[in-house]
């Protein structure tokens, strides 16, 4: 069971592209530039998070975690005053 999505998990979530995305053109990898272009699956504004296409949460303070279980530190822009 998914502590995320609490529904049945058949395969392990991988780094690699899913072959059932849907997307065109096909959603980022977790470990390309632009990860974070992947379609939302799931959003729990609520709770301060979302899952992407690719397998990755982002949470609203910018943070990520991986599917591998790395974690992204938040990178908000900074402005310049």
């Amino acid at each position: 069971m998914s502590l995320i999505t609490g529904t049945s998990v058949e395969e392990p979530v991988t780094d690699q592209r899913a072959p059932s995305c849907p997307h065109q053109p096909p959603c980022p990898r977790p470990d390309a530039l632009d990860r974070e272009a992947a379609k939302t699956v799931a959003a729990h504004p609520e709770q301060g998070w979302s899952l992407l296409c690719n397998g990755i949460v982002v949470f609203e303070d910018t943070g990520e975690l991986l599917p591998d279980g790395r974690v992204i530190a938040p990178h908000r822009p900074t402005t310049a005053a």
